[in-house]
């Protein structure tokens, strides 16, 4: 505990600052108790400045108060996202800048017309700044990230209900330090779960505002995690991103422009009109979420080798140890699902653009690699899967998915290759990918064979009509 007793305001109409000690004492027991002023200490909670244990206070006093049940607390994800972009910097785009990126997107959709009978959809064109892109993308990002999250509070309330259903097994249940003696942990966690439930929700609001703010930093258009995150299947691309995209390429900037709004234009063109692909996607994710547990030996194994008075390391430890090393069967056959679709989607998305480009930049196999070199450093969507949901990304299955849809379209032309998106039956598996040839030659042969199958059941039904004409029976 401090040696220096709580000070008084300087201004007597503001609210007196928190006295952090006391109100975690209130929780944990007793002020008094050496363990609680152990504890204290270690965290340095005795020598934080008041500013730091006001928010710290607020924060706690929030959870106990029973705010922000809900498993992410949305508000405050978007809110560190827009924080991060900030310090990174981030300013509004100019008029001169929108104007570049609304012919841009105008002249991509010409092209890409000629390539694809896929039609372009009616939503807007956005040039928008980091902070546009974090604030009108964040209510899909709930949407994907929310079954996780309530996957992994229900985790942490289970294993925590566990580990107190444990101590209080024995003939007499076990003390815990800076709780009253005698006191039943099964009751203590009657008051406690609603608590970790909203920790939950505070830690993976703090996570997703991270990862989706460092994400605006590096990503290119709206869509550029393979996700269709843009609302009303709008065209969005980020001009400072692309600035900073070109730099090093030895390519006009004007054409880097050029050539990712038909990146972007194209796989918004898909996400709209292929209406299974973006449900399926979250479907993954939730199937994924459906199954999560914590690793609380790994957890607890993390926390005994760092420093408990260094709050980076903590949260560190805890984000690296949360989940079980091996992923379930059930989540693995998630994952894979949802690393085939995001495959898919990219590899489309190239062998449309290089069709579309090919005739009219001069260096489309150049920002073809730019991209790939991205992709192979995790790039957007390695990141945000990685942190989130635990899932890596593998480079090769974006090109093992471009060869797919490069053949198909050898082989039956660009109408038979977007045809494969009519409906997730249809569409490649992921040992589709480790065999695209075969892919295509099943592909190719389906309509002949429904034919087929088609003309053989007239037949049958025809012949079953004539038998029982000819015996009279009805």
């Amino acid at each position: 505990m401090s040696d220096h007793p709580q000070q008084g305001p300087a201004n007597p109409d503001e609210p007196d600052e928190p006295d952090f000690a006391a109100l975690l004492a209130s929780i944990l027991g007793s002020a008094d108790n050496p363990e609680v002023a152990k504890a204290l200490a270690a965290m340095g909670i005795d020598k934080m400045d008041p500013g730091t244990m006001a928010i710290i206070g607020a924060q706690l006093k929030s959870m106990l108060s029973g705010d922000h049940t809900e498993p992410f607390n949305v508000e405050l994800a978007t809110d560190v996202a827009r924080k991060s972009v900030a310090a990174e910097g981030d300013s509004t785009v100019g008029d001169v800048a929108r104007r570049e990126i609304e012919q841009a997107v105008e002249v991509a959709h010409l092209w890409i017309d000629a390539v694809t009978d896929l039609p372009a959809p009616a939503g807007a064109v956005h040039a928008w700044s980091r902070a546009e892109w974090v604030d009108q993308t964040m209510p899909m990002w709930r949407e994907l990230v929310e079954p996780v999250a309530a996957g992994v509070s229900t985790a942490v309330v289970a294993a925590m209900r566990s580990q107190m259903g444990q101590l209080g097994s024995g003939e007499e249940p076990t003390a815990i330090p800076g709780l009253p003696a005698g006191l039943d942990p099964s009751a203590l966690m009657g008051q406690v779960e609603p608590m970790l439930a909203r920790m939950s929700g505070t830690m993976f609001g703090i996570q997703v505002g991270q990862a989706v703010g460092a994400l605006a930093g590096t990503l290119v258009s709206g869509t550029d995690v393979g996700l269709p995150l843009v609302p009303g299947h709008g065209v969005a691309l980020l001009p400072a991103n692309i600035a900073t995209f070109a730099e090093g390429l030895e390519v006009e900037l004007s054409e880097v422009r050029l050539y990712l709004a038909v990146r972007e234009a194209a796989r918004v063109r898909l996400f709209a009109e292929v209406a299974w692909l973006g449900p399926q996607l979250v479907a993954a994710v939730q199937a994924y979420a459906r199954d999560i547990s914590i690793d609380t030996e790994g957890i607890e194994s993390a926390l005994q080798s760092i420093d408990p008075s260094d709050p980076d390391a903590m949260q560190s430890a805890l984000t690296n140890s949360l989940f079980t090393p091996e992923p379930s069967p059930a989540q693995r056959l998630a994952l894979i699902q949802l690393e085939t679709y995001l495959a898919l989607v990219e590899g489309w998305v190239t062998v449309v653009a290089d069709r579309a480009t090919s005739k009219h930049l001069p260096h489309p196999a150049a920002l073809n690699e730019a991209v790939r070199r991205q992709r192979a450093t995790a790039g957007p969507a390695g990141q945000i899967f990685s942190q989130l949901v635990g899932l890596e990304l593998h480079p090769r299955r974006f090109r093992d998915a471009a060869n797919l849809w490069a053949a198909l379209e050898s082989r039956g032309g660009a109408t038979a290759r977007d045809s494969a998106w009519e409906h997730p039956d249809v569409a490649p598996t992921a040992a589709d990918l480790d065999d695209p040839l075969g892919y295509v030659d099943r592909f190719l042969s389906r309509g002949t064979q429904d034919e087929m199958d088609a003309a053989l059941d007239a037949m049958l039904s025809e012949g079953g009509s004539g038998n029982e004409g000819e015996s009279g029976k009805p």
